[in-house]
């Protein structure tokens, strides 16, 4: 997915950044798409849920969908809620 320009997640992903997270997602829809998690410091269980959705949005449209250069604050985050998949390279779905 090298020619798909990243989306840089928030540094929180708290609720209220859940809207607008899944707003900018809808946008791209259709599309491959890459989220950086890089500067990601906080995710609240309303942001996993949105990323969740997306990625089982994404793998119905038969498109990529990857999570990259996750801080190490979003992997733990993630790892806690149950969901450390995601950081670790298991919501890399490139459909290509």
């Amino acid at each position: 997915m090298s020619d798909v320009a990243p989306l840089a997640l928030a540094d929180c992903l708290d609720m209220t950044a859940a809207g607008p997270l899944a707003h900018e997602l809808t946008a791209r829809r259709g599309q491959a798409v890459a989220l950086d998690a890089g500067a990601v410091r906080r995710v609240g269980g309303q942001c996993l849920q949105v990323l969740l959705a997306a990625e089982a949005a994404w793998a119905a449209d038969g498109q990529a969908f990857e999570i990259i250069n996750p801080s190490p604050e979003f992997a733990d985050g993630l790892a806690l809620m149950g969901a450390g998949y995601l950081a670790s390279g298991g919501a890399n779905l490139d459909q290509d």
